[in-house]
């Protein structure tokens, strides 16, 4: 279970955008991995990092105020939090959160040659309701970057290598010192020779133009499995943009929507479907033969069914996913009054009122000799 994201930043509910991110500043130092040594420091920090991802975004923290993480997720967003989804390691976190330099006087400057992580992709899937149901296979077609095989990411061409710029040092950060009468304040910026890389490639790569990385498109074979809903998520472990300097490739995380059936209503993995009978099945009760989305179904409609009856089919809804389980179909049973009657028709339907109305008469007087025998008055 998802603990409550207020409750991860130990602030109200009403808080605004800057408590937030004084919240967030504040938990950060006592959870980060590099301060603290607890065996599930880095876990909570991760959960910090998912709250404050959700509750530092309008449009996100609206919607998990009204529907919370289901709500989220259903909606298509990923609730893994920035460090599993675009944001890489955690130093990278700390500096895409509070800028470049690190902070709190750990985590130190960023190595711009260290391995980075590759961004993640999201790629949208449309599912048929009864492909959602059982599973289906797609094959689909992603592009991505991958890295250059001629000069195996470094971006240089063969027989050269990168050199280090000149400007900056190899830091990739220019650092400028001011002084005012508040102290002596540092500007940090990228470095403009080597946009912070740290190096220059003055003979690029041909292939890939120096970046060391080149667009591919690749066709990848998907298993959806039975049981998935609208919104459903799947992370395919790899298949995003290669990384950087020997750094793990991001993840393709496929979302999947899946279109509404004329007949068959989901509620988790339980279905819902309305049938109309006459009166006289009703009455007499019948057998009647359903669709299910396994095909035909002999449904026993009992004698004297009333109309709104809800009969239980078990074992005839969705799959659950990676299980033999199945949730089972709820069938509305309607009594549907006829718009047009033949004439024998008549005769019959005026037969059973004359019957009904006779039978009403003689309870009647039957109540009355009741009572005037037991001296009671109706």
């Amino acid at each position: 279970m998802t603990r409550d994201y207020y409750e991860v930043l130990e602030v109200d509910k009403n808080a605004t955008l800057d408590e937030i991110k004084a919240a967030f500043r504040k938990k950060a130092r006592q959870l980060h991995p590099d301060v603290n040594k607890a065996p599930d420091a880095e876990e909570k920090f991760k959960e910090l990092g998912q709250a404050y991802e959700v509750l530092s975004n309008e449009e996100k923290r609206q919607m998990y105020d009204r529907y919370g993480v289901d709500g989220l997720r259903n909606a298509g967003y990923d609730t893994s939090g920035p460090f599993d989804f675009g944001f890489g390691d955690l130093s990278e976190i700390l500096a895409s959160v509070f800028g470049g330099g690190g902070f709190g006087g750990f985590g130190g400057r960023r190595d711009p040659n260290a391995p980075r992580r590759g961004s993640d992709l999201r790629l949208d899937i449309e599912l048929t309701f009864k492909e959602s149901v059982f599973g289906t296979e797609k094959e689909v077609e992603i592009e991505h970057l991958e890295t250059c095989e001629t000069c195996h990411g470094s971006g240089a061409k063969a027989g050269s290598k990168p050199e280090t710029c000149q400007k900056c040092g190899g830091t990739g950060q220019i650092r400028q010192a001011t002084r005012t009468i508040m102290g002596n304040f540092v500007q940090v910026t990228t470095c403009p020779d080597c946009g912070g890389t740290g190096q220059i490639i003055k003979d690029k790569c041909p292939d890939c133009g120096g970046r060391g990385q080149k667009e591919v498109s690749r066709k990848l074979k998907l298993k959806i499995p039975a049981g998935v809903d609208n919104g459903s998520n799947m992370r395919m472990a790899s298949q995003g943009d290669a990384g950087v300097n020997g750094g793990n490739a991001g993840d393709l995380y496929v979302v999947l929507h899946v279109a509404e059936d004329e007949r068959f209503h989901r509620e988790g993995y339980n279905l819902f479907v309305t049938e109309y009978i006459s009166f006289p099945q009703a009455a007499l009760g019948d057998v009647i033969e359903i669709e299910t989305v396994d095909g035909k179904e002999s449904l026993n409609i009992s004698p004297s069914t009333q109309t709104d009856t809800i009969i239980k089919v078990k074992g005839k809804g969705v799959p659950y996913i990676n299980s033999s389980k199945r949730g089972d179909m709820y069938v509305k049973v309607v009594v549907s009054t006829p718009v047009s009657l033949t004439d024998e028709e008549k005769k019959l339907y005026k037969r059973i009122y004359e019957i009904e109305t006779n039978k009403e008469n003689k309870e009647n007087i039957l109540d009355k000799m009741r009572d005037a025998l037991t001296g009671h008055k109706k």
